[in-house]
């Protein structure tokens, strides 16, 4: 089982560059790749704050598979 998410989905339906998501959630362009490619897991407070950005519930963005 794996966390997936519809991040790069999500950004480039708004137009929303790497850099420009990075600077607003205050981490790495390096990071929201890792994110984007299911190479990491945020971590709640991060996940919550993508929520937040996205004006989306949790669980609409990442899903447990």
């Amino acid at each position: 089982m794996g966390v997936k998410n519809k991040i790069k989905e999500l950004r480039k339906q708004h137009h929303i560059t790497q850099i420009e998501m990075a600077r607003a959630m205050q981490v790495t362009r390096q990071t929201i790749v890792a994110i984007e490619n299911h190479h990491y897991n945020p971590s709640l407070e991060l996940s919550l704050k993508i929520a937040k950005y996205f004006e989306m519930k949790v669980e609409e963005i990442f899903t447990l598979e």
